[in-house]
């Protein structure tokens, strides 16, 4: 809780510049301002954003347990490899924490990132995800283990003592880690590969992040607050194209630089008045871009031509400079710059007593928002392939995405929704995740045009058929249904669809023998739903009999099977005007546009 009597000295003390720019405002709060940032702090820990103490001193014996592991996995290594009692006595690794748990803004239930950082004669390929990797599988506290070597960052995930664990690792040109290790030095990027430079980055960002904030209560609970808004509104996923927790606390980070005596309900009303006027891609920077003796590559997109592709560039400010946000594509930008619109027109209610602060977090109804989805569907033989099978479908979702922009040339725009389904009907390991679609808005199209999407669609599955640890089981269905096609398991308890179809009712009859409806059961079924879409029977031939909305469903071995078909996706022509928001009262402001207003970027 903030009082005007803590504000006072900070306000009339001498201004200092943040960031790359001057402040926008060095106002502090009014009362009705204090009164404001009461109500919204007593919201949040209503909503449990909190972690118990319980579970707080929990997560620190795990990661207690953890230290211990990995410095006994080390001076193991160190003996095995026959240096001498003295090394193998010194020989050392530490854990280092980043990320939400970093920032003091994670809340129950909430993964902890953590980073190994070892010596130089430990590596990642073989001592990490081999050796390290198979002590743990060996103990009882732990599971769920995947070890995932080809990511952007190598990680291990896992579960210990049912607490969710992300792993990385670092090999540093030291052969002893001292216990007070400071990893924000920039020598620890000396004589290192890029993946280590990127595995070290989480935590030397989050250190920056905390450093150039004017107030690092008053970030940490704004950050909290526009995390739950951006996962309640279906726009916080870094993997699907959207933002993740590193680009979200830089975006507050640079509120906070630009009103720096502002409390958390002043920032948060600020967070979105300044981008819905963002002029993208001009990046946001907390501080100046930096080069380096050490020459690697940093953010410039005058020196670098793909920089110049990023659409909504968000820079990390520890050296080597990174654009944060490179997954983000047109359309999840557009997405999320429509919520931003929404969250500020909520915000200029609250401050007018029009509105209290549980509006600007009412859930986004995204199966009400479009006329036409994607359903991709992922199966796999038993949960442990579930898991690593869904975890690398779910990584190319994205590509999914700015194929289909880029072969209708962007006239189809599709909404990625971040989170997964379950049909607990079904006793077989299987999720599902959506994409809304609908045409380009403000774009002339002649009645009935039609986007054909079938080789799109097949290029994806290619792609992701090329999964190096894919086993048999492991399916993708792809298949286009419409707004009251939509299954009933993907709405949450209690929810009555405004309109129920008998067209969501779940097969039963004719299941394999794990309980999962076959292919040819899909095709048989959905013949009769082909309204939306359009089959060029003419050169189908004798495949004209499959089902034209299961696009590509069939396992990734029968790829090839599928050559020469085309499938259509109609979308009527009054899905130009689809409700742009769900889920938030019927206001004027629903209809904004989300073009620039011409204002200068702050």
């Amino acid at each position: 809780m903030v009082s005007s009597d803590s504000l006072s000295g900070s306000a009339a003390s001498p201004p200092k510049k943040y960031g790359v720019t001057k402040p926008l405002s060095l106002a502090g709060p009014t009362e009705a301002d204090l009164q404001r940032n009461a109500a919204l702090e007593k919201f949040l820990r209503e909503s449990q954003l909190y972690e118990s103490e319980e579970e707080t001193a929990r997560r620190e014996e795990v990661l207690r347990r953890l230290e211990e592991i990995v410095k006994q996995w080390v001076k193991q290594l160190t003996r095995q490899r026959g240096y001498t009692d003295q090394m193998v006595e010194d020989a050392n690794a530490i854990i280092v924490t980043f990320g939400s748990y970093r920032l003091g803004v994670h809340g129950p239930g909430a993964d902890v990132d953590t980073l190994c950082v070892g010596p130089c004669y430990v590596n990642r390929e073989e001592d990490f995800f081999i050796i390290l990797h198979d002590i743990l599988a060996e103990m009882e506290e732990v599971s769920e283990l995947q070890p995932v070597p080809d990511a952007h960052v190598p990680v291990m995930k896992f579960k210990f003592q049912g607490i969710s664990i992300d792993l990385l690792y670092a090999s540093i040109s030291l052969l002893v880690v001292p216990e007070d290790f400071d990893i924000s030095d920039r020598s620890v990027l000396y004589n290192v590969d890029e993946p280590t430079v990127r595995s070290l980055n989480g935590c030397r960002v989050a250190d920056q992040i905390l450093k150039l904030v004017p107030n690092a209560k008053h970030f940490c609970t704004t950050l909290r607050c526009l995390k739950f808004w951006a996962k309640r509104r279906g726009v916080y996923s870094n993997v699907t194209g959207f933002l993740g927790g590193v680009n979200w606390a830089l975006l507050v980070a640079r509120i906070c630089q630009l009103y720096p005596n502002a409390i958390p309900s002043m920032l948060v009303s600020r967070f979105f008045r300044v981008y819905t006027q963002w002029r993208w891609p001009n990046p946001v920077m907390l501080c100046p871009i930096e080069e380096d003796e050490l020459g690697f590559l940093v953010w410039d997109p005058r020196k670098n031509p793909k920089d110049r592709t990023h659409h909504m560039p968000i820079i990390t400010p520890a050296y080597p400079c990174m654009n944060s946000s490179y997954n983000v594509s047109p359309s999840t930008l557009r997405v999320m710059m429509d919520q931003f619109q929404i969250g500020n027109k909520t915000c200029e209610d609250v401050e007018l007593n029009k509105a209290q602060w549980p509006a600007l977090f009412e859930h986004y109804f995204f199966f009400e928002v479009y006329k036409n989805y994607l359903q991709v569907e992922i199966v796999a033989a038993d949960n442990d392939a579930l898991l690593a099978w869904k975890g690398w479908v779910e990584s190319r979702l994205r590509q999914l995405t700015l194929k289909i922009e880029r072969d209708t040339n962007g006239m189809l725009q599709c909404h990625p929704y971040p989170n997964e389904f379950v049909d607990m009907s079904k006793p077989c390991p299987h999720c599902a995740f959506f994409m809304g679609l609908q045409r380009q808005k403000d774009v002339k199209v002649q009645e009935g045009q039609q986007f054909d999407i079938r080789g799109t669609v097949d290029e994806f599955k290619q792609d992701v058929s090329m999964y190096t640890y894919w086993r048999p089981g492991m399916d993708i269905y792809v298949s286009h249904v419409r707004r009251k096609e939509i299954p009933a398991y993907v709405f949450p308890d209690g929810y009555k669809r405004p309109r129920p179809s008998r067209n969501t009712t779940q097969h039963t009859a004719d299941k394999d023998v794990k309980g999962c409806i076959s292919p040819e059961e899909r095709h048989s079924k959905r013949k009769q739903e082909t309204e939306p879409v359009d089959v060029q029977s003419d050169k189908l031939g004798k495949r004209a009999s499959i089902s034209p909305q299961m696009i590509g469903s069939v396992p990734p071995a029968s790829i090839s099977s599928l050559s020469g078909g085309s499938s259509q996706i109609v979308i009527p022509e009054e899905s130009l005007l689809e409700v742009k928001a769900a889920g938030v009262h019927n206001r004027s402001s629903d209809d904004k546009s989300t073009g620039n207003n011409g204002e200068q970027k702050p």
